[in-house]
This record gives C-alpha cells, structure tokens and sequence, in this order.
C-alpha cells in the first residue's frame, strides 16, 4: 500500500510514566517516518495519562494519541490489543513498534493474528535497503546469529528489545491529541478481579543503569552477599544466572538472560560468570561490562571490556573497599 507511511509506536507506561524501551522506540521510527515522509504516531493508553503523554510528545513523537479513561486505569490485554486494533485500521501506519516487556510481548501477536500480518520479535536494529524495503535484524539461537527479515505485510509490527535504540536528542515537541476509543465488551475474554502488588515489580533490570550479576562461580548463598554489597555501593540492581537462581541464593525475578531479563545498562559487572550462550545474548547491548572469571578462557570474556582473571571471592572485596575509599573521599 502505497499511502502507509506513518509510524505508530505504542508507549507502554509503568506508575504513570512511559517506560524506557518504549522512549526508545521513537528514535528508530522518525528515521524510518522521514525516510518514507511520514509521521510518528505514538498511542499512549491509560487514566489520568496527560504528564505520560506530554513527555512522550517530548521525546519525539509528531503525534501523541492519548486514550484517556477510568476504563483504562488498569490494564486488561483484551482491551489494549482493541483499542490499538481500532486505531490501526484508521491510521494504516506502515510499521507498528511495540516494546519488548512482558506485556508488549502479549500484544504484539494478538495484533498480527488481527491483522494476519507479519511480526519480528526481539528487533535490535531497522534499516531501509536499496529497494525502500524496511529490514529488521532479530536474533537467533540465543544470539548466536543475527538475522535479517523482511515483512510483506500491510500493517508490518515489530517488538524492539530494550536498550538496542539510543533515545532521540534535540527532539521537538509534537502534538497531543485525547482522542475517545469505543470498544466491544465481545473483545474481553478476561476480567481483572484483582491486582497483587508483587516483590518483582521492584526489581526493575530492564531500566537499570548499574547492575552487578553473580554466577554459579559466587559458590554459596553466603558469598553471593557480596554481589548484593557491591551492586548498593554502586547504586544499582542485581541480577543472576540461572544457575545462582537454581542454587537458591537469589529469587529468579533477578534472572539476567535469554530465559530472564534483556538488559541494557551503562555498567555490566559479571561476577562468577562463564558467559553461557543463552547470558550473553541477554547483556550484549550493555554499554560497558566488567567481567571477573578465574577461567581465562571463560566466553565472557570475548564480550567484556575489561576482564578480570581472578578468583571472584578475592577480588570483590578488594573492589568494594576501594571504591567505598573513593565514595568516602568525594
């Protein structure tokens, strides 16, 4: 279709503010809308959402559609995947960005079912080829190949992985527009009787900064403590390998990897950690990882910017006490 070339981003929200991949997504989406001569569109969907809407409109949406509702204020997947049904078929964007967090992941597949259209998982990277075609790289067996896809389809949707896009700088603000969706109650297969605030929502590795991860190289419960000392000296969150997690020494809400989290931090510290397959793949677009192995030729190693050959137990006190020597001097 020859008139989609608009790109419609949905902008999750957590606590009243969008989430960091969704920000993130717009970067990638006014490239591709400049490319075809189009607009970014972002959806934002809740209650009480104008602050949310106001900063996505912000971070460089040309558009910000703001679903704003008591219906809303909870939300119910039958009922997003809806309400962004109902706005597709008006927009006919070419590409729909979802991020990919735990409901984005839900979202994405009800909608391509719905529009019988195509759908890349785990984006890291969005090009357009010679030909004008929209090329989305997704990883493979555990990221051990990076794949080129190609979507034929009219809407395509693409679920982006956290921390592969930089946020856009120097954006202008776009236009917020609070528009009413009406939905069917046939669409609702589910209802929200209850939300139980759970210990898993305060572990937020997606948009951290600073995490400190410990392997089955930590040895025991007891010494995994100094994976936690060193992750609250630095400010940050820890994380785990499945093994740790398996071991009992941490909850697996912590879980760092393919099967866990996908992270994108500035700081990676790896502690204990051979560098399996399926943990790499997850911390790969880290900005910058530590890693400390006493295994020299661990495959954490080959992804890591600095390496530590050591035993792990030895040298984290030794970091620890020195850098709570620099944060006592400062």
């Amino acid at each position: 279709m020859a008139d989609c070339k608009d790109i419609m981003v949905y902008v999750e929200t957590a606590e009243g503010n969008p989430v960091k991949v969704a920000l993130e997504m717009l970067s990638p989406a006014k490239e591709l809308a400049d490319a075809k001569g189009g607009k970014v569109i972002a959806v934002v969907i809740g209650n009480n959402i104008h602050d949310a809407a106001q900063k996505i409109a912000q971070a460089g949406a040309d558009q910000v559609l703001m679903i704003d509702a008591p219906e809303y204020e909870k939300y119910n997947m039958d009922v997003y995947a809806d309400v962004l049904a109902n706005l597709m078929k008006e927009i006919s964007p070419e590409v729909l960005f979802i991020g990919g967090t735990q409901d984005g992941k839900d979202l994405a597949p009800i909608l391509s079912s719905k529009f019988e259209a195509g759908c890349a998982s785990d984006v890291m990277n969005i090009k357009i080829d010679d030909t004008g075609k929209i090329v989305f790289t997704c990883p493979l067996y555990g990221g051990t190949i990076l794949e080129d896809i190609e979507i034929t389809s009219f809407p395509k949707i693409a679920v982006l992985r956290s921390g592969a896009f930089p946020k856009l700088e120097d954006s202008t603000t776009g236009e917020i527009i609070e528009k009413q969706v009406s939905i069917s109650n046939d669409c609702i297969h589910a209802n929200i009787v209850e939300t139980v605030k759970e210990i898993a929502e305060s572990v937020n590795l997606e948009e951290a900064e600073v995490i400190v991860s410990g392997g089955r190289g930590m040895g025991n419960k007891d010494d995994f403590k100094m994976v936690e000392d060193l992750s609250n000296l630095l400010g940050g969150v820890v994380g785990a390998t499945r093994p740790a997690i398996e071991e009992g020494w941490i909850s697996k809400i912590h879980q760092v990897g393919q099967s866990g989290k996908i992270v994108a931090p500035k700081l990676y510290i790896a502690c204990g950690i051979s560098g399996a397959t399926q943990h790499i793949s997850g911390i790969m677009n880290s900005d910058y990882i530590v890693a400390i192995n006493k295994d020299e030729d661990a495959p954490i190693f080959e992804v890591a910017n600095v390496g530590i050959v050591g035993d792990v137990k030895k040298v984290l006190p030794i970091m620890i006490e020195e850098i709570k020597k620099i944060k006592e001097a400062q």
